[in-house]
């Protein structure tokens, strides 16, 4: 599932590269610091042993599924439910909603949490345009959004649902993730943090102008402000998304690879923040 911004740059196609696939080099695979964290199929949906995981609290979320945690002291616990309104602790990504926020060319763009009951009709909205849908996958009544929205707000805090809001309306939706702990770390290799951004613009009026390269220039900026952790932002748009593919090159992404995953073939970008002061 890739996202979109349509109208974005100048939509020269990207160019070709070695593919990316299980058992062979991937991208920057020569680097000395590359590791590589394919995951095994049965990978688990939880966070990994070695990360702290807060104590269990009750579902407040418009969308939460309202299950308990797992019985037993020493069993496994579930992370706290996303809260209504902001206030999201995310175990694995920090407080995205603390993030902004940030001051760009097109105006003052913040990262708000999703509230299920509050934002999923708008969300789904933009899902169904017909230039967003062959992209996102989502198109359909809002039970559709809902439920792939309920999916990262009931997960561990790998993967983040937040609308854009410019100059204080909303107009973008976001998906900020782990990749290293994403379906992308099956079928290419990534390092520990990397982490990454997908991005719908909703609405024709908000698209075009190099809205979507200066959205993502600024929340990859963000990303790497915010996560000292993270040496890498990445983007996996679609390839037959041109136009979203030089979003990302406006951005300060560099094309890496081209990844054959589960739903589409991709164009892995890369943003290094060795390289961001240059890009």
């Amino acid at each position: 599932m890739a996202s979109t911004d349509t109208s974005t740059g100048a939509g020269t196609a990207a160019p070709h590269a070695r593919t990316a696939a299980p058992g062979a080099e991937g991208p920057d695979a020569g680097a000395e610091d590359t590791l590589d964290l394919r995951l095994p199929d049965g990978f688990p949906g939880r966070v990994p042993p070695t990360l702290p995981v807060p104590a269990p609290s009750p579902a407040r979320s418009g969308l939460r599924s309202g299950a308990e945690p797992g019985p037993g002291r020493d069993g496994p616990r579930r992370p706290p439910a996303a809260p209504a309104c902001g206030g999201l602790l995310d175990p694995l990504l920090g407080r995205v909603e603390e993030w902004g926020p940030v001051t760009t060319a097109v105006g003052v763009l913040r990262l708000v949490p999703v509230h299920g009951e509050r934002d999923v009709p708008l969300v789904s909205r933009w899902m169904n345009d017909p230039a967003v849908a062959p992209f996102w996958g989502l198109a359909g009544p809002e039970a559709v959004t809902a439920r792939h929205v309920r999916a990262r707000l009931d997960g561990d805090g790998r993967a983040v649902p937040c609308l854009g809001l410019l100059d204080g309306t909303p107009m973008s939706y976001w998906e900020i993730h782990r990749a290293d702990l994403d379906v992308l770390a099956r079928h290419c290799p990534l390092r520990p943090h990397d982490t990454g951004v997908r991005l719908l613009v909703g609405g024709v009026g908000g698209r075009g102008r190099g809205v979507g390269s200066t959205l993502l220039r600024a929340v990859a900026d963000l990303v790497l402000d915010r996560r000292p952790s993270c040496a890498r932002v990445l983007g996996d748009p679609d390839l037959r998304n041109a136009p979203y593919v030089s979003a990302f090159l406006g951005a300060g992404f560099r094309f890496s690879a081209e990844v054959d995953l589960p739903d589409r073939r991709a164009a892995l970008m890369i943003r290094d923040r060795a390289l961001r002061d240059v890009l």
